[in-house]
């Protein structure tokens, strides 16, 4: 594993000139030959296709894109986990002069029946029976795609209405003609050109298909390189670990256009239940993360850690002092002989769960919430927050050692990225990473798009360094009966860190004060039960009064730290967790208010009449 490649590190100074993702794709692939690139578990073991390997299979699936009679500008739906198949189906998309669709693998039939109808796809690339269920059902109903192609050979019967192809046919030929084709058609191809439509999971209403163009993924991938490159330093056996959706434009730019960039290999994880022992097995150097993961990782070490006794307890708590003086600006020389005790004894060992070999985590997506960020920090592990939109290529700005870490802003811009806050602080954004609009959309479009400027829907400023800190979503910001505006993601980030608490959404809008919806932790409330000599039944234990106050007591310590107008003043439990499936989470793990507010409303109305 990670076998050093022919050749040394790759020069990532053509990106701003590179025409588009499958010209840079190409030339990487000619400077890594037969270096390992894709990484995914076969048979119980690592097995990498060379980038010479997959060059040849993109090449010859474009060139069998365009036989079917594919054009120049068809959307082409990919539905897939991650996976070798799936950076190959999309490169060859665009080979094949295509725009790919990226469509989440939890998607119902209605939900690839909007795509499918709102994108006009004419073929669909699907992983195995399992997914083409509910993606079948709506290609037939809509009767819009022509070419179902299956990766693993597909056994749900052939339906009227489309041509079904198998993968292995389209990817068949030694890579030479397809070569010269594939350049040929791209040499047309520029920056500004559509390269997918990416559909946002959206908090509310139904997702939009945001126009990414080339350029945009190209800038994104140029300036989060530099950062790597002048802030850790590029190594030739380089790896990510790829494991959140490449449906999301995070995942997209971040796991997949960003190493192919650098020339880096990408390991392709079995699932978030295996993803702790594919860290260790992989070794990444790079990971790109959801906060709400590193909330997990974070309670399970430190769980683990206080089973341990009072020294691994005692060194777990210098070294958060010694982190939290530090992000605060206010590191002692008196804590120096601690420091290289902890780099000798607690901190080898946190990182070695990760691998070893981690060079920066960067957690993206959603808001993270400082502790957590310090909390890593102080383990010895680089933590960077990013923030970005699908909208804008996603990256619009990351932390970075160079500008000076500060777990509570989001960093400065990246390179070529115009930021700048409007009258009632909204953060507006402009630069070749902004999409060129909604498809087929032109009403949102001119919403999100005014003279040039992107709004972003985020309030923040920028700080005294240019390094911006975000605030709230514009729409999700809580105005309460007296006018004062509340950070909703702020109170929930603070709740869910306690041990108790899962999740959280808390509510106030037009209301004299804040309200919380909980869910507690499993873990948690079985270790509960078993000190308290209950059966353990979530529903059950939250009619108990002492487990109810165990709660009441971890929103009490959050609101310590709380101003009056953000204190959670009553609380009510949710039925079950909020989830993908009951369709109170996106896809990224962001909470969708509209669906809670609307299954939970009148009991958290009830809150303010008690």
């Amino acid at each position: 594993m990670h076998a050093k490649g022919a050749l040394h590190v790759v020069d990532i100074s053509d990106l701003p000139t590179r025409r588009n993702l499958v010209e840079l794709f190409l030339a990487r692939a000619d400077a890594k030959g037969d270096a390992p690139f894709l990484w995914a578990k076969q048979g119980g073991k690592w097995q990498a296709l060379s980038w010479a390997e997959v060059a040849r299979q993109v090449c010859c699936l474009a060139v069998s894109l365009r036989k079917l009679g594919l054009k120049d500008g068809d959307r082409v739906m990919l539905v897939s986990e991650n996976r070798p198949e799936w950076c190959i189906a999309d490169f060859g998309i665009m080979a094949a002069g295509c725009i790919t669709v990226p469509a989440y693998v939890t998607n119902t039939e209605r939900d690839h029946m909007h795509i499918q109808e709102d994108s006009g796809a004419s073929a669909v690339v699907v992983a195995n029976d399992k997914l083409a269920k509910p993606l079948l059902g709506a290609v037939i109903r809509s009767g819009i795609a022509k070419h179902v192609i299956g990766i693993e050979p597909l056994r749900i019967a052939q339906a009227e209405g489309y041509d079904y192809h198998d993968w292995q046919a389209l990817i068949a030929g030694d890579g030479g003609q397809e070569r010269a084709a594939v350049e040929a058609r791209i040499a047309a191809i520029g920056r500004n050109d559509t390269a997918c439509l990416i559909y946002t999971s959206g908090t509310g209403g139904s997702p939009r298909g945001v126009m990414q163009h080339h350029g945009a993924m190209l800038m994104n991938a140029d300036g989060a390189a530099r950062i790597l490159a002048e802030d850790f330093g590029l190594d030739e056996d380089d790896a990510f670990l790829s494991f959140l959706p490449l449906s999301h434009a995070y995942e997209h730019t971040g796991g997949q256009m960003l190493p192919i960039s650098t020339g880096a290999q990408i390991y392709y994880a079995e699932g978030l239940e295996k993803l702790a022992s594919n860290i260790e097995e992989t070794r990444p150097t790079i990971m790109v993360v959801v906060p709400r993961l590193f909330e997990v990782l974070r309670a399970r070490i430190m769980k683990q850690v206080e089973k341990q006794g009072k020294v691994a307890n005692f060194l777990m708590d210098r070294a958060m002092r010694i982190g939290a003086s530090k992000a605060g600006g206010k590191g002692r020389w008196r804590d120096k002989p601690m420091d290289l005790i902890l780099e000798r004894t607690l901190r080898p060992k946190i990182r070695g769960r990760f691998g070893g070999r981690i060079k920066a985590m960067v957690s993206g997506g959603a808001p993270l919430s400082p502790e957590v960020g310090v909390f890593f920090e102080s383990m010895g592990l680089t933590m960077l927050q990013g923030y970005g939109q699908t909208e804008a290529g996603p990256v619009i700005s990351c932390n970075r050692p160079a500008a000076g870490l500060k777990m509570d802003t989001v960093g400065p811009p990246l390179n070529g990225v115009e930021v700048k806050i409007a009258e009632d602080g909204e953060i507006l954004v402009r630069g070749e990473l902004v999409m060129h609009g909604y498809w087929r959309n032109k009403g949102e479009t001119d919403k999100a798009l005014q003279n040039g400027w992107l709004h972003t829907g985020d309030i923040g400023h920028l700080d005294e360094a240019g390094r911006l800190v975000i605030t709230d979503r514009k729409k999700d910001m809580i105005v309460n009966d007296k006018g004062d505006n509340i950070s909703p993601a702020r109170v929930e980030g603070l709740l869910t860190l306690q041990s108790e608490i899962a999740q959280a959404m808390v509510v106030g809008d037009r209301r004299p004060y804040i309200v919380g919806l909980v869910v507690p932790d499993t873990e948690w409330a079985i270790e509960w039960a078993q000190a308290n000599g209950e059966k353990f039944d979530m529903k059950a234990l939250q009619d108990l009064p002492a487990f109810r106050s165990a709660v009441r007591a971890a929103i009490d310590r959050v609101n310590q730290d709380l101003s009056v107008i953000e204190k959670v003043r009553q609380f009510a439990f949710a039925d079950e967790a909020f989830t993908i499936d009951n369709e109170e989470l996106t896809p990224k793990q962001s909470i969708r208010r509209h669906k809670l507010k609307a299954r939970y409303g009148e009991r958290l109305d009830a809150l303010y009449k008690g």
